[in-house]
Order: structure tokens, then sequence, then C-alpha cells
């Protein structure tokens, strides 16, 4: 006989692998504190100046956003089963969506139509995967495909003959509202300006924060609280968690599986759809054909780094975010300087993994450590094709040195038939 679902609480989900050590909120400010006085450092020995100046911080913001929404979008669709390899199609989706509702409707109209484009693209993987039962990745696959050919036809049509646009892009789009506090900006350039060691980074990380602040950056971020909150801290996300872990298990309960993947997935597409919208809309201005630049799988990647929690892809979207304005903004100096950083880190983690009688991890990340150390002491500069290289291959060595504490929902890809509970 199976339990209503109202009746479902957590007691009934089945117990973890093992005991997850909770990280206390105090954790995160003091690793960001920790962090840039590691910056700071690195600045004091490599002479790179742009490590951490208001510029590049403010920068690596608007290049983290996408991701992180992207992020968000996979972490919703797989933590129900789904996985989302179609992440850069309903970004695609959400730049041109925003774009035509913008430029006929207004700013927030905008943001709403690149959430609704997003989500339609969401929809579209539901039905494949979820009711069809179509593999994921092929379905995912699909939709990267046919959104970005629609959306190219889209625009062609509609801003093709428009004043100031074009078939591949859009005319002006309006502003949306930007958080600037300008005392605070004027003291803390001066203080910035000192070059203090560490005080005058702190300075910098601050006037970013409150300088030209776009309104979707902050949306950005109390998204991933929210979505920690809904997904860990109430009974809906516990059902809709339960659907990627057993959903057999689930259906047992009384949960309605199908609805709960529905959900999650059109969830899914909105965020990346709202990723979409941020890159039209605050990033460029303008809708313009590629302008995602693989930033979906990225996102994806973000997600894995971050083990299918909001608080890591947060951290990894930062990483990512922050190397890829490293490459564009800086050029060669300060991916030079990164080579050193990397070095030191992989150095620490492999005395780490030593202590904890973790051999062969050690080894390899010690000889990382080596070869990465060598290379910065042999060259004075890095070539330039490398350092538009620097975000990808960030991205290789972060989900390389994290496999190892990787856990995916147990059910992720894998496809379901309701009544499979017998």
């Amino acid at each position: 006989m199976s339990v209503p679902e109202t009746q479902l609480v957590p007691t009934t989900v089945a117990p973890a692998t093992g005991r997850r050590r909770r990280v206390p909120l105090w954790a995160a400010p003091v690793v960001f504190v920790v962090l840039i006085f590691f910056l700071s450092v690195l600045e004091l020995v490599t002479d790179a100046n742009d490590l951490t100046s208001s510029g590049a911080i403010k920068a690596s913001l608007a290049a983290t956003t996408p991701i992180l929404l992207a992020g968000l979008g996979g972490l919703w669709s797989e933590r129900a089963g789904v996985v989302n390899i179609g992440l850069e199609g309903m970004l695609i989706l959400g730049t041109f969506g925003a774009a035509y509702f913008a430029f006929y409707y207004g700013a927030w109209a905008g943001v709403l139509g690149g959430i609704l484009f997003g989500a339609i693209g969401g929809l579209v993987h539901a039905i494949a995967t979820v009711t069809f039962g179509v593999d994921h990745i092929v379905s995912g696959v699909a939709i990267n495909i046919i959104a970005l050919g629609a959306v190219q036809y889209l625009a062609a049509v509609t801003f093709g003959e428009r004043e100031g646009g074009s078939a591949t892009q859009s005319p002006g789009l309006p502003d949306l509202p930007s958080l600037t506090i300008d005392p605070l900006v004027e003291s803390l350039g001066k203080v910035e300006k000192d070059d203090i060691f560490f005080v005058s980074e702190l300075a910098a990380v601050a006037r970013a924060l409150c300088n030209g602040l776009s309104v979707l950056v902050v949306i950005a971020v109390l998204l991933c609280v929210l979505t920690w909150f809904v997904l860990w801290k109430t009974s809906f996300g516990l059902r809709l968690r339960s659907c990627g872990e057993s959903p057999a298990a689930a259906e047992s309960l009384g949960i309605n599986v199908i609805k709960y993947k529905f959900i999650a997935v059109i969830v899914s597409g909105g965020l990346a759809g709202l990723g979409g919208c941020f890159l039209s809309m605050v990033a460029s201005s303008s809708y313009r054909d590629g302008q995602t630049g693989g930033r979906g799988y990225i996102g994806l990647a973000a997600m894995i780094f971050g083990n299918w929690r909001p608080g890591g892809l947060l951290a990894g979207s930062g990483l990512f975010g922050y190397t890829e304005t490293l490459g564009l903004r800086s050029g060669q100096d300060s991916v030079h300087a990164l080579l050193l950083a990397i070095a030191v880190l992989a150095a620490g983690a492999a005395l780490f993994q030593l202590y904890r009688r973790n051999v062969r991890t050690a080894a390899v990340m010690a000889l990382v450590a080596f070869g990465l150390g060598a290379l910065y002491f042999a060259i004075d500069e890095v070539p330039g094709d490398f350092t538009r290289m620097t975000p990808y291959v960030i991205t290789l060595l972060v989900l390389a040195f994290a496999a190892q504490r990787l856990r995916m929902p147990a059910a992720d890809g894998q496809v379901y038939r309701k009544g499979s509970a017998g």
C-alpha cells in the first residue's frame, strides 16, 4: 500500500553512505579573505598588478554570473535525475528571448523573456527524456543544435531589417538597474591606489561590489542561496532529490516522480535562460550570434566541481569566471602568475593527500606542482594563444583533482518509467 505524498517526511529517505561534515557559515568569508591574502602575496612576488584590481574583480563577476546560472540549472535537473547537456542551447534561447522582449517591451520584460525561452528548452528536454525515454545525452545535444539554428533564423527575421541590427545581432537593448554607492566608490578607490599590502586588495574587492553592480548579479547569488534552501531545507526539495537518488523508491512512497522531474528540468531551463539574458542585456547590451561561447558546458563542469551542491557550484563558477577574465583582460603577466599559484596549490594538495596516505594521488599532484613551477621559472611570458585557453585548462585540472570526492545522484541519467516500483 503506497504512502500518500503529503505524509512523506525526511526519515523516509535512505541514509547516506557516508557522514557529511557540515561546513559552518563563517567558513565561506574566512576562505574568501584567505584567498585575497594569497593573491596579494602572489602580486607582491610576481609583480602582476591586475590580479585583485577592482576592474578585474568586476569583470570576473560578469564572467561568473552566466556560468553560475547555467550550473544552477544543471543542479536542479540532475538532482531530479535528468542529465542536462542542453544547457548551452538553453543559454542560446535565453539570449534571443531576452533581446526580443527587451527590444519591444522593455528591460524587465527582457528578463522574463529570457527565462521563458530557456524554460521552453527545458520543457522540450523534459518531454523527450521523461515522457518518451530518450537518452539524456542525445536529447541535450539535439537541443543545443536545434536552439542554435532556430535562434539564428529568428534573429535574422526579427532584427535583420531593424536599424542598428542585422542577421547576427540585435540593436542596442535597454539597461537593467545597477548598484553604485558613489561615496564608497571614491573612498575605496583612494585606498586601492595607495597600494597598501592586503588592505588595498580588500578595498578593490569592496569597490567592485559597490560600483555599477548589475541587479542580475545580485539575483544570481540570491538564486544560489534560494536553491540551497528549497532543495535541502524543504519537503519539496527532499522529494525532488529522492527522484534523482531512487525514483522507484520515491514512487512507492506516493511521490509523483514524473511531475517532479518536469518541474526540475523546466526550472533548469529557466535558470539557464536567465544566464543567456545576462549575456545579451548586461555583458554586451545586445544579442549577438555565438555570444554564449560554451558557457553552458563550463557551467556543467562547475556543477560537477561543486559536487552537485550550490556552495561548491558558486566556488567553481567563480574560479572559471576569474581565470577567463585574467586571460582576456590582463593577458600574459597574470596568466604567468597563475602558473606559480597553481603550482603552490598543487604542492599543498600533494602534502594533504600524503597526510591522508593517498600516496598515488600525492605523487601525481607533486609532479604537476613541479612541472608548473619549472615552467614558471623557465619562461617570462605565456604565449597569447594559451591565455585564451586558460579557463578550459583550469576546468580540466580542477575536475581531474576533484574527481575522487565527487558523488553524483545515484539515478542521474537513468531512464525512468512510471510504475517501475511495482
